[in-house]
């Protein structure tokens, strides 16, 4: 059976996209890594990509007359390739309401805090500011709005006393890696489904929590 063509967009080191990358490399993984495209030409991201044989991209933001012109030109991009699904590591642009319009329910991004919760940058300050308990990273789909797709998966790390953002950060790092994969993989087995804006994962019950438990 074939396997699913991800295009994955950095803008910087790509941890998650390496993490991807690592899963890919599985016999039995059901996706494979098509393409990396950054909006900067120096993302270091793009040398450990190319160092794994993926064929990498640079789309620069700069030179085009407006957000849309460029989402078109990273759209085609990511055509070329055969993409089928669009992974956000790190890509640090807001895109027009075309590009996720155009990619729907075809474009998955990570983010460092326990959505709805803490929108936007620098988010596990915002949580240590906030004095919560428990923290993570959610899943989602994308949509026009920042930050307020169809959340897919979370997973949970406990805020602890003498955390800094730095620390906090770290230990949510490292569930994205183990999160965005495993999503990955089950957009590729066709087990992920919108409705309503809510997401089903085939053979998990509806009414699970998908977390991980804090440290594992």
């Amino acid at each position: 059976m074939a396997k699913l063509k991800v295009g994955i967009l950095i803008s910087g080191r790509g941890s998650n996209m390496a993490a991807l990358i690592r899963a890919a490399q599985a016999a039995d993984y059901p996706a494979e890594v098509a393409c990396v495209v950054s909006n900067q030409a120096g993302a270091p991201g793009l040398k450990v990509a190319a160092d794994a044989g993926i064929a990498t991209a640079v789309v620069s933001h700069r030179g085009h007359a407006d957000r849309e012109t460029f989402d078109r030109a990273l759209s085609a991009e990511l055509e070329r390739h055969g993409v089928e699904l669009v992974v956000l590591a790190g890509f640090m642009r807001i895109f027009s309401p075309w590009f996720p319009v155009r990619w729907a329910d075809r474009v998955i991004n990570v983010h460092p805090s326990l959505l709805p919760c803490f929108k936007g940058l620098h988010v596990q300050q915002q949580a240590l500011d906030a004095g919560v308990r428990l923290s993570g990273c959610t899943v989602h789909f994308v949509i026009p709005d920042l930050d307020a797709g169809p959340i897919i998966a979370q997973a949970a790390v406990p805020v602890l006393a003498g955390d800094t953002e730095e620390t906090l950060s770290a230990r949510i790092l490292r569930q994205e890696h183990r999160l965005y994969p495993l999503v990955v993989r089950w957009f590729a087995e066709g087990r992920i489904a919108v409705a309503e804006g809510r997401v089903t994962v085939r053979d998990i019950p509806p009414g699970a929590t998908l977390l991980f438990s804090p440290e594992t």
